[in-house]
């Protein structure tokens, strides 16, 4: 007799059999042999079907409680689905097996190549994300991996203190001071190349010799250790700005974006000396005058949570009385401020916030003596002593620039920088 496998069938016919009585598996298989003979023609009888292997292995299973016999019965079949359906009509007519009532139902006729289609497609997904993992990378991400590999090679060793910094640091104005080796590679991976390590706690003379040269920006980690540093770096040298990274996170592990957004919103280096001088912090006073080989333990687990944060506006003199600033002030001087942004431009307003002239930063002092009722100047620069003179001079109420040179506290015009707004 031939047989079929189910797993080379297109179709398989369940169903399922109540049987009031007990009777055993092949009761059953012969009560379908024998009841169907003769019924569907020669074409299409089960034995022959089954000789040729269009119909497979006839699979029985039951089980007896109380008496009755209870089961089911799947089919095999590599007939088409016409055919496929007809032996299945055909096995519901089996009313008795042996002495016993019975009653015979299909429930399904299931396809099997729909199942295998379905495995298929999964395996395709499986295998196609491996491919991918696997695959050779475009032009665009070669090209960004050797330009990326490129640049961290470019470290090189500056001054007597062999400090690991970028190729550029003697071409550029303006440098970014971090805390190691590994903050350095990190930026010059992104296209920094202007960036020198400290390489520990103490500040090496080398550092404070490029201070007293350069534009100096202190980039820290937003933890406890960036506040320690940026304290021994403004006590002993002459440093122009200071910005960290993302609370909680290391200058050596940011992206491309956090490093940006972190430069743009630097603040000058006294406003951070005075902030950081409002909170004094003896643990911290503490851990400067440690052997350096403690703090490096110190630095590598920093407590988080005792994080000291910059106010960025700073307490008013008690002898100075200034006016503040309503809140349709300090959108509108937001707003300005944001259009002035590389124009290197200043913008002379009145009490009602109306424009009074729009002059280049150099020209703002002379502006402000021909006129008699400026309010507040929006300028794209840093506030320095001379414009904060002429301001007084102008009675003038608001100084808006990008940073400030001049402490809140040394003049009764309100000086608001960028970040503060």
């Amino acid at each position: 007799m031939g047989k079929i496998s189910p797993v080379a069938s297109k179709y398989i016919i369940h169903s399922t059999i109540e049987i009031e009585g007990v009777v055993d598996r092949p009761d059953v298989i012969g009560a379908i042999f024998g009841q169907t003979e003769g019924l569907l023609g020669a074409d299409l009888e089960l034995r022959e079907l089954q000789k040729s292997g269009r119909i497979g292995r006839i699979e029985v299973n039951t089980e007896t409680r109380t008496g009755k016999t209870k089961g089911t019965i799947i089919v095999p079949s590599s007939l088409d689905k016409a055919e496929t359906s007809i032996v299945g009509a055909a096995l519901e007519i089996i009313q008795r097996i042996g002495p016993c009532n019975a009653k015979l139902e299909v429930t399904n006729i299931e396809d099997v190549r729909v199942s295998k289609r379905s495995m298929v497609v999964e395996r395709a997904k499986e295998l196609l994300k491996k491919m991918m993992e696997n695959t050779m990378p475009d032009s665009q991400e070669l090209a960004d991996e050797v330009t990326a590999s490129v640049r961290v090679m470019e470290i090189v060793e500056y001054g007597r203190d062999r400090l690991p910094a970028g190729p550029q640091i003697d071409e550029s104005d303006e440098v970014i001071i971090v805390e190691g080796r590994a903050d350095v590679l990190n930026l010059l991976k992104h296209g920094f190349k202007n960036a020198i390590a400290i390489n520990g706690t103490s500040v090496p003379e080398t550092i404070v010799e490029l201070c007293s040269k350069k534009v100096v920006t202190a980039f820290v980690d937003g933890d406890r250790g960036g506040n320690l540093i940026i304290k021994e770096l403004t006590a002993l040298a002459d440093i122009d700005f200071v910005t960290k990274a993302p609370d909680g996170k290391e200058v050596e592990e940011i992206t491309k974006k956090e490093i940006h957004k972190a430069l743009r919103s630097r603040i000058s280096g006294e406003q951070a000396k005075l902030e950081l001088s409002r909170e004094p912090d003896r643990t911290a006073m503490e851990l400067v005058k440690r052997h350096p080989q403690q703090q490096h333990q110190q630095f590598q687990r920093p407590m988080m949570h005792q994080r000291p944060v910059f106010q960025q506006q700073a307490p008013n003199a008690p002898n100075i009385r200034r006016v503040p600033m309503s809140v349709e002030e300090k959108s509108k001087f937001k707003s300005m401020l944001e259009d002035l942004i590389g124009t290197r431009g200043a913008e002379i307003l009145d009490n009602k916030l109306s424009v009074l002239g729009k002059v280049p930063i150099s020209e703002v002092h002379t502006a402000l003596k021909s006129i008699t009722n400026a309010h507040a100047v929006v300028f794209d620069g840093s506030i320095e002593r001379e414009i904060v003179k002429a301001a007084e001079e102008a009675n003038v109420k608001f100084l808006i620039g990008m940073d400030s040179k001049v402490r809140p506290n040394e003049s009764r015009v309100s000086l608001i920088t960028a970040s503060e707004l």
